[in-house]
């Protein structure tokens, strides 16, 4: 593993302050606050280290309540809801100064057998005929209304290689596209055998592009090219079948409605071999500046 991603694993890597509270640290996004993928990855995380290991997570409901403050430590606390002979309920609310900034639900499950069925995985090229974050981003400098925006959003990404299929939303800003986006992604390094790190790895990325076909349906380009300011409302996941997130994964999303100042997301994570592993749900705030 290099640098970036041991520096991801120490986010996620929680420091135990009482039997079922916990601390994280925090560091800044690509806005300047903490990132939301960070905090639903450590709250997963805090919940998970209150669960036998043999229930791997099936499921996550959350809410983003306030702004992260980059420079506080956040405060886990983990009550545990119910201990059943199949599934395990947590709920884990973060503190930061005094004050929640986001609440989380979790649900986890003994393997067993069942029905099963899925759609079909959609098409998309391979991955390696892809160019990287790196060789991409920059040709997009000139949209960028912020300085330094390429540095911050190649530095948010280091742990993870992350390759567009489509051009980003600030790649074709002015020109409304199919509400649609895809992306390959995989952690930038082996990892451990450890389910519940690969749910948190890939809970993490899964904030990184959901409202891009938000965007993208309406010509916009978002933060980086200032003619929107959005933020993560709600965010859910529910965890099909079991994954690697240092393994190719191809996340596609779509945007079926906005509305209100509002915008709705969906996103599947496909394995590369087929296998639909994630559903995901997100409402983002998404509005247009005065």
């Amino acid at each position: 593993m290099g640098p970036a991603l041991d520096g991801l694993l120490a986010l996620l890597d929680l420091e135990q302050i009482e039997r079922d509270i916990f601390r994280g640290r925090s560091r800044a996004s690509v806005t300047g606050r903490v990132f939301g993928g960070q905090v639903a990855a450590q709250a997963l995380a805090a919940a998970g280290r209150t669960v036998p290991g043999d229930r791997p997570a099936h499921s996550l409901h959350a809410y983003f309540l306030r702004p992260g403050d980059a420079a506080a430590p956040v405060v886990y606390t983990v009550d545990r809801i119910r201990d059943g002979r199949s599934f395990t309920s947590r709920r884990v609310v973060a503190v930061q100064h005094g004050e929640p900034v986001f609440h989380l639900s979790a649900s986890f499950q003994v393997p067993e057998e069942g029905l099963e069925h899925r759609t079909g995985m959609p098409d998309a090229p391979d991955p390696e005929s892809l160019p990287t974050a790196a060789e991409t981003l920059p040709a997009f400098a000139a949209d960028f209304v912020r300085p330094g925006v390429v540095e911050r959003l190649l530095r948010s990404r280091e742990a993870v290689d992350l390759r567009y299929v489509n051009p980003p939303p600030y790649g074709a800003v002015g020109t409304p596209r199919p509400p649609r986006s895809q992306v390959w992604f995989r952690a930038h390094g082996e990892l451990p055998d450890t389910p519940l790190l690969h749910a948190c790895l890939v809970t993490y990325v899964s904030d990184m592009t959901l409202l891009d076909p938000v965007l993208l349906a309406h010509g916009r380009g978002g933060w980086a090219v200032g003619d929107v300011v959005g933020a993560s409302l709600d965010h859910a996941m529910w965890f099909h079948r079991p994954l690697r997130a240092d393994e190719w994964l191809l996340y596609d999303q779509e945007s079926p409605a906005s509305a209100g100042g509002r915008g709705l997301a969906q996103g599947r994570v496909w394995t590369r071999d087929g296998e639909l592993a994630v559903s995901v749900v997100q409402e983002g705030v998404i509005r247009v500046p005065r």
